[in-house]
């Protein structure tokens, strides 16, 4: 019989462990001979999974591993060797080919040991040699500090994947080991680590398909980044385990049973969701455990597309059908090209269980996103046309991002761009676009084409005109009307959500401020030579451009910009093109920055004003500025900050977590640095006090309120406000505003109020 039930193994899908805790090894470090049968096994599984595959390069890679590592140790105290082989054994479950089994074997080859580069290349060939370089980390740079590290790392191995997508699955796979031993490191190293991969790595497998990968990733994450919400969402599973698989068996039952009866062939899959999409869905609904309706779901995998929709049809002759919650992603892929039915639908005793149905090819692209296709043959890349339009996103990120000098710029765009809800819309003429969540007729209009979103002046959705801030939603038909000669505004970037829509109007106005800030010094050098009278010969291009040099720029327009905005003094560069024409007074001379010094000359009315915003903020290098932290964020101690230069008000500090810091800081010229003054005595009472506000979702009982106010007062903090309400649910909603030292004493706060009774949800709010 074709049709045939099967539970979805932890190891291989999205079910849990019985344990909340993650399987880690424990055993003594395994032996030479133990390690060699475990490669042995690597090799039968590549010729499994590619008959025709000539395995002597994984070999040759292995001797040549082994050698090189002899006498590695890992933070577990096993050999460095088992590292390299088990993210081999990864690449190999994606059955991945040898070019790219060899490269994850030698991928820290030229990171950890003596070996080169080259000497990868002379004896694996180039293509290895291009793989491991991309994985390889930046090294031989001092960065100022480790997130401009991060960032280039990560710039690097993108542009590295645009040629060869061989660079990032091995990064995963990389990746997706280290975060199964994460607990062999320290814990401010485990908590870091963690968060680049909630941040990067997981939403990476997830825009590439992966969504295996990308499930394990954010689940071994999640118990570093929250390890509290992780112990009450394991707890709250394990709770209703039992129930929910006896629950899904008999669902099973019924299924099976009615598949063989109209003789449709497929098989079926059941599994309870992943603890990190559970935690997300509670933190994006504020609802509690038991409204996770998605909780427990089956999949049906079946022979072809037609066979899909009849069992879609069938599903909803057996249960009734939740409105609202039927997505059809066959017809309409992901960005990602995932494919599948979705619906939930009501069973006995009122549970709600989710159904997703797809073919076995739309299966494996599910969980293995590209790897699933990427096929190698005679040693060349072939890609199919859908594997192009998923790797397009991937350059048109690299190309939008060249521009991006500013790394914390480059991940903060780079985070929003892998986002991963979409909204699909259509043009009039039926086209699929995508855009991002709560994105706007702007974002639309810059996906269909650059042009098209800087002359945009208005938009019709479903045929009636509205205003361009407007959130699109899906199956929004969308027409943009545009003008020529029209420029992007200033103000779309308050609104808009794309990366790409974002990137195109900050290019557009540092180029046309760039092109007012190039008149402006023209008009100011042409009227100092006017005034000693300098014959307008003195001060052609070709001049400007032969001391452009000394002012630390490269073109005659970089010094004419530089003019513009100030940075240097029109008469004294004239003095360097015409000179005894005029002479610079000692005062201004005294005062002017030197020639390639590269300092800004900081605008007048900041500069007079004094220290009186805060006594812990200060502008590196500067004491006499007015500092004031932004209402906006309302950043504490021991946050990452970054200010902003207003015109007249001083220096606005915000937290560089702050979302208006992506709208303001696309002036380069008007950011400074800006750190927390130094503290002599860290004695409590000492530091400065902030003002913090906390929201607290929880139940409505009698003493919750007072087991609150307890943990807050017992951690030695003041309470300035208590402000209750409730929402439609009766969940009680509490604002609490506390004085907090700093980022550490907030946090231990926070911990503890996620600890009591019936707390779902603990947030910050910046703004008070």
């Amino acid at each position: 019989m074709a049709t045939v039930r099967q539970p979805i193994s932890p190891a291989s899908s999205g079910a849990l462990p019985v344990s909340p805790e993650p399987a880690l090894r424990s055993a003594p470090p395994p032996d030479e001979q133990a390690i060699e049968q475990r490669f042995d096994e690597l090799l039968r599984q590549v010729q499994a999974n590619r008959p025709t595959e000539d395995v002597s390069l994984i070999r040759k890679a292995w001797n040549f591993c082994v050698q090189q590592h002899r006498g590695q140790l890992r933070a577990s105290g096993e050999p460095y060797i088992i590292h390299p082989l088990e993210v081999a054994e990864v690449l190999a479950e994606l059955k991945m080919d040898a070019t790219a089994i060899a490269a994850g074997l030698l991928h820290d080859a030229v990171e950890d040991t003596p070996a080169t580069r080259e000497e990868i290349e002379a004896n694996f060939g180039d293509q290895v040699a291009h793989i491991v370089e991309g994985v390889t980390k930046i090294d031989k740079i001092q960065f100022a500090n480790r997130e401009d590290r991060q960032a280039e790392n990560v710039r690097k191995m993108l542009l590295a994947m645009v040629s060869d997508v061989r660079v990032v699955l091995i990064k995963l796979a990389d990746r997706l080991h280290n975060m199964r031993t994460l607990e062999h490191l320290k814990p401010e190293r485990q908590e870091a680590i963690a968060r680049e991969t909630l941040d990067i790595y997981a939403p990476l497998a997830h825009r590439l398909g992966m969504g295996k990968v990308r499930g394990e990733l954010e689940d071994l994450a999640f118990r570093y980044t929250d390890p509290v919400s992780y112990e009450q969402v394991a707890a709250a599973v394990e709770a209703r385990r039992v129930e929910g698989e006896q629950f899904l068996h008999s669902v099973e039952d019924t299924l099976v049973e009615q598949l063989r009866e109209n003789n449709i062939q497929a098989r079926v899959e059941w599994r309870i969701k992943r603890l990190y999409s559970i935690f997300q869905k509670l933190q994006r609904t504020k609802a509690s455990f038991d409204q996770v309706y998605d909780l427990l779901a089956l999949r049906v995998i079946t022979q072809d597309v037609a066979s899909c929709y009849a069992v879609f049809g069938l599903i909803h002759t057996l249960w009734r059908p939740v409105p609202g919650r039927i997505k059809d992603f066959i017809a309409i892929p992901r960005a990602n090209r995932y494919q599948s039915l979705h619906t939930t639908v009501m069973g006995e005793g009122g549970h709600q269980f989710e159904v997703q149905i797809r073919t076995e090819e739309m299966h494996r692209i599910a969980e293995e996103g590209i790897a699933a296709h990427w096929k190698y043959k005679a040693g060349e890349g072939s890609v199919t046309a859908r594997d192009e339009e998923r790797l397009n996103w991937i350059r048109q990120l690299v190309e939008w991002q060249k521009e991006m000098t500013d790394p914390n710029e480059f991940l903060s765009s780079l985070k929003m761009d892998l986002y991963p809800d979409e909204v699909y819309t259509f043009t009039p003429k039926g086209k699929v676009v995508v855009v991002p969540a709560d994105g706007t007729p702007i974002d639309f209009a810059y996906t269909i084409h650059t042009e098209v979103g800087h002359t945009c002046v208005g938009a019709k959705i479903n045929g009636r005109m509205v205003p361009l801030r407007t959130k699109l939603r899906n199956g929004d038909i969308v027409e943009i009307v545009t003008q020529k000669d029209h420029k992007p505004s200033r103000d779309w970037l308050t609104f808009v959500k794309s990366p790409r829509a974002r990137n195109k109007i900050k290019h557009w106005l540092n180029e046309d401020q760039r092109r007012r800030a190039v008149e402006i010094g023209r008009k100011l050098l042409e009227r100092e030579a006017r005034k000693f009278k300098v014959p307008m010969t003195q001060i052609d291009d070709q001049d400007l451009g032969r001391i452009a040099n000394e002012y630390g720029v490269a073109t005659a327009a970089d010094l004419l910009a530089a003019l513009g905005l100030g940075k240097h003094s029109s008469r004294q560069v004239l003095n360097k093109l015409a000179p005894g024409y005029t002479e610079l007074p000692d005062a201004e001379s005294g005062n002017e920055p030197k020639p390639g010094s590269g300092t800004s000359v900081m605008p007048d009315a900041v500069r007079k004003l004094h220290l009186t915003g805060s006594d812990s903020l200060q502008v590196e290098g500067q004491n006499d500025l007015l500092v004031y932290r932004a209402r906006c964020c309302n950043p504490i101690r021991g946050e990452e900050i970054v200010g902003y230069i207003t015109r007249g008000k001083g220096v606005a500090v915000h937290a560089r977590s702050c979302p208006n810091v992506q709208n303001l800081l696309y002036e380069s010229d008007r950011r400074i640095a800006v750190e927390w003054s130094r503290v002599g005595d860290d004695t409590p009472g000492r530091l400065q006090r902030y003002p913090v506000k906390i929201t607290i979702f929880c139940d409505d009982r009698s003493g919750m309120l007072k087991e609150l106010t307890a943990v807050i007062s017992d951690d030695d903090t003041n309470i300035r406000s208590v402000d209750i309400r409730h929402d439609d649910s009766g969940e009680a909603i509490i604002e609490f505003i506390v004085e907090a030292e700093d980022l550490r004493h907030l946090n231990r706060m926070v911990l503890g109020l996620r600890r009591v009774s019936g707390v779902r949800t603990v947030q910050r709010t910046q703004k008070l």
